[in-house]
């Protein structure tokens, strides 16, 4: 099948305008994939992932995924990376996360409006990030990494006890922000292991993401790389 690549149980469909979950790969490939890299497709809606019972580590980044996202139960998800998507209500999404990704360890969400950094809107300062992450932790006391940055002790404490009031309010977004929003390609951070496909990319300057040609090589740092 053109555009789709197989290596042991990762598999790969990447930058094929897709806008679902076509059915012959859950057929195909469903049974086995542990780990599914579906960035630069156009997915609108993730109905098809139920076939991937198995999955560890799922990328969806860059695609036109929205508030309305539902993913399956996938109880051994333990990353997923929805960066570049529509993504603006982060309370429903973390709420929907922590009921069907218990597992989940590695998190990011760059480059969506619910995420709000700089890199999204001049009005964001640091502070706001600040406040995202104690609410996100709040909500997934479990995760170990967000976004590009590593959990720390402190951010944990300081989720317990602050957590409650650090909601980020939900901006209104209209589409024209989305269609004037800057092109960049998302990923949390650089790895050359476990790679389907080769591709260069260019490390920018730049406290939050990797700037690459392709995510497929979408890795976060793990505890044994620090």
């Amino acid at each position: 099948m053109a555009g789709l690549v197989v290596s042991g149980t990762q598999v790969s469909y990447i930058g094929q305008d897709c806008r679902e979950i076509p059915e012959h790969l859950g057929r195909d490939c469903g049974h086995f994939a542990k780990r599914l890299d579906l960035s630069f497709n156009l997915l609108r809606s993730l109905e098809g992932l139920s076939a991937f019972r198995s999955l560890e580590e799922l990328i969806l980044d860059n695609n036109q995924l929205g508030d309305d996202l539902v993913l399956p139960g996938l109880p051994s998800l333990h990353t997923l990376t929805l960066n570049k998507n529509r993504i603006t209500n982060l309370e429903y999404l973390l709420d929907h996360l922590a009921e069907v990704t218990p597992a989940l360890e590695y998190l990011s969400l760059l480059g969506n409006v619910a995420c709000p950094n700089e890199l999204v809107s001049l009005e964001k300062d640091e502070e706001d990030y600040k406040r995202y992450r104690c609410f996100v932790l709040y909500k997934l006391p479990n995760l170990k990494f967000l976004d590009a940055r590593k959990v720390t002790r402190q951010e944990r404490e300081e989720a317990l006890v602050r957590g409650a009031f650090m909601k980020v309010v939900k901006p209104k977004v209209s589409s024209e922000d989305f269609a004037s929003s800057p092109e960049r390609h998302y990923t949390p951070l650089p790895s050359a292991s476990r790679e389907l496909t080769s591709h260069r990319g260019v490390l920018g300057k730049c406290r939050y993401i990797y700037y690459g040609k392709n995510s497929e090589g979408n890795r976060f740092i793990r505890d044994d790389q620090l």
